[in-house]
């Protein structure tokens, strides 16, 4: 499998009034590409940090304070990547939603109270799939104007796709300044020195300044006199969210287009965040816990629905839970992440026959069985506190197979068996 995206020691901090909250410590994973990933560990383990480190939108007062975050999908060189890491806003405005999209944990605070469903669906058009909406627009009105028309409505039709093909033109410019600053600076991903960081900071400041000029250019677009012309564009795209919520299962979706998200279930709203992530059919999907505070019933329809996405339109999955069992029913691999570190990798079948880490292990064990009649099985102590985080492995205080040297030095992550990874003195000492 070729690889999609992978992050390499990367560290993320939040600078607090208490201290410095050390979320993540070097942490490591890579999705290829065509496979669910599963990032699995109990709350405040760093596995959303980790999604968000990955797409940069960490908030403040976070931040990346060393790592590297390499997309492969993009590159010319799919061997090398890219990091995107110290690449410009602009750059990450145009990935997001566009080739990486999330689905966050809570649906109702990730709509837009005040805004229509169709609205927010259509953003996504708007942003990332405007020249193809334009084209198609002015299909349409060539389709029309071939017809018998009346002079008024002519004239109106010429008008509108003069407008249209205008701004086409326009974007089709800025679309090629853009992939030209792209080109030049995966050229210098792999130089050093003075210039060629002078030269990289150039380039992106060159490209947030054609980010904001177009901005303003979409503002002017949108004044309510210029809007009159361009309503064959918002048609078009309406046509376009409506048939993305029907192939997602959502009954009568004309009339959700034109709700509001107080006016829909919780199940509805989560199709409705997942509409807006498949707008532009990502190459990778990020599930934050999807399926948190829905009923069981709504859970089941939800999680089918991502793997029949998987299956048609989306390339990988990076799924987040802390349910082992989701993990065994939808996932190929998966990383187990304790207190920031990532304990172990492995297939999910391997993972679950064979664990490795000792808090693997713990974890699979505190899982209630039916034939279970004595007390469930627990990891003894607290998870710790990331501002003054254990020495050494960070799981050593809850460790039943602690040794000397776990307290003083953090494990290196080594292969122990082919695809299998673990991150543990007791492989590394040489006792197993």
């Amino acid at each position: 499998m070729e690889k999609l995206i992978e992050t390499k020691d990367l560290f993320t901090e939040f600078h607090t009034f208490e201290g410095v909250v050390k979320a993540l410590n070097g942490v490591g994973i890579v999705v290829n590409e065509g496979e669910t990933y599963g990032l699995v560990g109990e709350s405040g383990c760093g596995k959303s940090v980790t999604v968000r480190s990955m797409m940069r939108i960490v908030q403040a007062p976070g931040r990346i304070v060393g790592g590297r975050v390499i997309i492969f999908f993009r590159a010319e060189d799919r061997s090398r990547g890219i990091d995107i890491v110290d690449r410009s806003e602009a750059y990450m405005t145009s990935l997001r939603g566009e080739s990486i999209s999330m689905i966050f944990q809570e649906a109702s605070t990730s709509l837009n109270p005040v805004l229509s469903i169709g609205y927010q669906v259509g953003e996504s058009f708007h942003f990332h799939r405007r020249p193809q909406m334009l084209k198609e627009s002015i299909e349409h009105l060539d389709e029309e104007l071939a017809g018998n028309l009346a002079p008024l409505s002519r004239r109106w039709r010429r008008m509108q796709r003069s407008l249209l093909a205008r701004e086409l033109r326009e974007r089709e410019a800025y679309d090629g300044r853009i992939d030209e600053i792209d080109r030049e600076l995966y050229k210098l991903e792999e130089q050093e020195g003075p210039a060629v960081v002078d030269r990289k900071r150039q380039l992106n400041a060159r490209r947030d300044s054609l980010k904001e000029h177009g901005a303003l250019t979409g503002m002017a677009m949108r004044t309510p006199f210029i809007r009159r012309y361009r309503r064959r564009l918002e048609r078009t795209i309406r046509g376009h969210v409506v048939d993305l919520l029907r192939s997602l299962g959502v009954s009568n979706p004309e009339r959700i287009a034109d709700s509001h998200p107080h006016e829909l279930s919780g199940g509805m709203q989560q199709r409705i965040v997942i509409a807006i992530a498949l707008a532009c059919h990502p190459v990778l999907l990020i599930a934050d816990e999807p399926t948190s505070n829905l009923d069981v019933t709504i859970q089941a329809q939800i999680v089918e629905l991502i793997k029949q996405l998987k299956e048609t339109t989306i390339s990988s999955v990076l799924y987040i839970t802390h349910d082992l069992g989701l993990v065994a029913e939808i996932c190929d691999r998966g990383s187990v992440m304790y207190a920031g570190d990532v304990a172990e990798t492995a297939t999910v079948r391997e993972l679950f026959k064979n664990p490795l880490h000792p808090y693997t292990r713990g974890l699979l064990h505190s899982v209630p069985k039916v034939e279970q009649v004595d007390e469930l099985a627990t990891i003894p102590g607290n998870v710790p506190n990331l501002i003054v985080p254990p020495s050494g492995c960070r799981f050593h205080p809850r460790c039943p197979d602690r040794m000397d040297i776990c307290p003083k030095a953090k494990p290196p992550t080594i292969e122990y068996t082919p695809g299998h990874w673990v991150a543990c003195h007791l492989y590394t000492d040489g006792k197993k």
